[in-house]
């Protein structure tokens, strides 16, 4: 009798929805909790064999936290209702999640808590509703963002077709009008049929309700006015308790050997650094235009770039290997550590299309942000909350990414402009530092979610123990 007085520690499953979203959040989230004494498990798609060396280096150094693999159910192409790939993996994700009762019962430990994304919120609902298991939400995208697509379902009241012709200004409770330019052009497209809507975030949304949490990678002072309206419930009343607990931090700052090499040789502050991450597609014409206005600019650069790109660089009057010669800068190829460049002090300024994990990063070490033209999801919302926050800007006359090819005069124009910018940077740096510290906005909100997944275990977890 005297073990049953001390309650178990928690036991906390995170499921990163494979393919479409950011596995860092939920690295960082497993190593947070499981410094507080939690169980935890991690499950991935990918066997044992596959294990990425992004998964395999977090399991290496997590070695308590278990790695449970799950195949993807995928569905018979000739029964598939959408030619849409996306939506395809939606469909395949949420099949997926609804096939994992068994695999959480085989687990020698109960569940406390299932995390996953905005992806898979439809059927993490009705699983965890079926198993009596908390379900949370781990969002990928900014506050901004977020309350918008929490707020479809009102919106559209039963008619996406008003989503695309119904408005000129969108307004979300408790937020500022948001003008229909920076709506993703995909969430427009073909309505009322569009399976973007109509099949996933509608869907989720609507899901939402069902579920007991939602962790945002955000922090109050960064995005006053959305996460202020979600709190307050304005947003929405039927969402559960929201968290803003960012900005997280990577789970490792690894060495990128070639990169941080070279930049350890430059002034604090000097460098521009270019990344657009995966969605790098650019037409020859652009860029060579990139590459002109980084010479023209005469500050020092890291240009990290894909294999097809580099080759364009390569043919363009500005090739990759002069770059370097003439001290100019330097053109990397394939992938780099994002976050542990970013906290590099040679970085003065980051050329980003804004997905959210990179902005969050930039305002995590306080680093100037030139928005580049946003081409895909949130990255137009993202460059709001980076303008209206300080942390950088974006060149409204270069419009939508892939409209036209931005010149290397403006590219030279903006990069000088954001040199000056850093100051103000620094200042979203502090403040995200205050934020993580103790009596800070995201730790409280840590504490708030911690204490509430201990409650919840005290709430449910002895009867399940118990078996009565």
């Amino acid at each position: 009798m005297e073990l049953l007085e001390q309650p178990l520690p928690p036991h906390v499953v995170f499921f990163p929805s494979p393919g479409v979203g950011h596995l860092a959040p939920f690295f960082r989230l497993a190593a947070i909790l499981e410094s507080h004494n939690f169980r935890v498990s991690l499950i991935t798609t990918q066997p044992a064999a596959a294990c990425s060396a992004q998964l395999s280096s977090f399991f290496s150094t997590h070695p308590n936290i278990i790695c449970l693999h799950f195949p993807l159910a995928h569905q018979n192409n000739c029964a598939s209702s959408t030619r849409d790939p996306f939506i395809a993996q939606v469909k395949a994700i949420n099949r997926s999640v609804q096939l994992l009762p068994p695999l959480l019962s085989s687990l020698p430990h109960p569940v406390s808590a299932i995390f996953s994304d905005f992806v898979a919120a439809p059927s993490l609902a009705e699983i965890t509703a079926k198993l009596g298991i908390p379900g949370y939400i781990v969002s990928n995208t900014s506050a901004l963002c977020f309350s918008t697509i929490a707020h479809l379902p009102a919106l559209l009241s039963g008619s996406p077709a008003k989503f695309k012709d119904g408005f000129e200004e969108l307004h979300v409770p408790g937020l500022p009008p948001l003008p229909k330019s920076i709506i993703p052009p995909s969430w427009l497209n073909d309505s009322p049929s569009n399976p973007l809507l109509t099949e996933y975030l509608v869907p989720s949304a609507q899901a939402l309700p069902k579920l007991q949490g939602i962790l945002l990678n955000s922090f109050d002072w960064f995005e006053q006015d959305a996460i202020a309206a979600l709190l307050d419930g304005k947003v929405s009343s039927d969402l559960p308790p929201v968290y803003p607990i960012g900005p997280l931090e990577p789970h490792k700052l690894e060495k990128e050997e070639q990169a941080l090499e070279w930049l350890d040789e430059q002034a604090p502050g000097s460098i521009v650094y270019v990344d657009f991450g995966s969605w790098d597609s650019f037409s020859k014409d652009q860029i060579r235009e990139i590459g002109r206005g980084l010479e023209r600019s005469g500050f020092p650069f890291l240009w990290v770039l894909g294999g097809k790109e580099l080759v364009l660089v390569g043919d363009s009057e500005s090739n990759c290997d002069s770059f370097k010669e003439k001290g100019m800068g330097m053109v990397v190829e394939g992938r780099v550590k994002r976050d542990a460049v970013l906290a590099h002090p040679a970085i003065g300024v980051f050329m980003s299309q804004c997905e959210w994990w990179s902005v969050v990063a930039a305002a995590r070490e306080g680093v100037a942000v030139l928005a580049w033209p946003p081409q895909h999801g949130d990255q137009k919302m993202n460059t709001e909350v980076v303008e209206k926050a300080g942390l950088g800007k974006w060149v409204k006359e270069w419009g939508w990414g892939g409209q036209r090819a931005v010149k290397g005069e403006e590219i030279e124009e903006g990069i000088r402009e954001l040199m000056n910018w850093r100051e103000k940077a620094k200042r979203v740096g502090e403040e995200a530092k205050k934020a993580l510290e103790i009596g800070g906005s995201s730790e409280n909100a840590l504490t708030r979610l911690v204490t509430r997944l201990k409650d919840e275990r005290l709430d449910w977890g002895w009867d399940s123990i118990l078996g009565t």
